[in-house]
């Protein structure tokens, strides 16, 4: 993994709650979060006595060098929100700053549970296709802004690769959003759909009240059918 080329960008439980459309009894679920990078989400279900187990290649450097990352980037992304912001819905945030900062004081909750997340075993170093679970380890898995988003660097095989490595561990599949970086649809949703159904797998495209991204507002939910 390159750092220089690593975005921290964290989100937190309410906008997972949102993206993802997750019910109280969701939350009482074994969760794995994909790709979680720096958002507070483990932290803050940590401290209601929910049990989430996230996975990211980021989690192999110290708090201190994600810290020192995300100074080096923060001017880099602001400016490009700010330059695209006809791209984005501007409610929940009603500006670039505004976003900014509710950012920052998210990556903030991470990083004061980091380390004892990390010796808790709630932050591991992992990385798609390949996992180090059991089968069934986990009932839910959360994918954030990874799959389908970066879709230019990361290729069809490689989504159909990860999406079954996650249907492996976790009974159920979750991922937000399916838009790529440049605010279209990703071309992999249509094809990842087809091989999923065809392989009897249980197949969603759900509407979501979680919406930045202009049209971001969907996540395909995949169910392991029970044998």
């Amino acid at each position: 993994m390159k750092f220089h080329e690593v975005v921290p960008w964290g989100r937190n439980l309410a906008e997972y709650k949102l993206m993802f459309n997750l019910s109280d009894a969701d939350l009482n679920n074994k969760i794995l979060g994909c790709g979680d990078g720096p958002a507070s989400f483990n932290a803050e279900m940590a401290k209601l006595g929910h049990l989430v187990v996230s996975i990211d290649p980021i989690y192999q450097f110290s708090s201190e060098q994600i810290k020192k990352r995300v100074q080096e980037i923060y001017e880099l992304v602001t400016s490009h929100i700010k330059t695209n912001a006809h791209r984005y819905v501007w409610k929940n945030f009603h500006n670039v700053d505004e976003l900014g900062q509710a950012r920052l004081a998210t990556m903030e909750k991470f990083f004061l549970d980091y380390e004892v997340g990390k010796t808790e075993g709630r932050y591991l170093v992992q990385s798609l296709p390949n996992l180090k679970f059991f089968d069934d380890q986990f009932d839910l898995c959360l994918c954030s802004h990874l799959l389908f988003l970066y879709s230019e660097q990361l290729p069809l095989e490689f989504h159909i690769a990860s999406i079954h490595e996650l249907l492996r561990t976790a009974q159920e599949v979750r991922i937000f959003p399916l838009l790529n970086l440049e605010g279209e649809l990703s071309p992999y949703v249509e094809p990842v759909i087809q091989e999923l159904t065809s392989n009897g797998f249980n197949v969603q495209i759900q509407s979501v009240a979680y919406e930045f991204q202009k049209d971001g507002n969907q996540m395909l939910k995949i169910i392991r059918r029970h044998s």
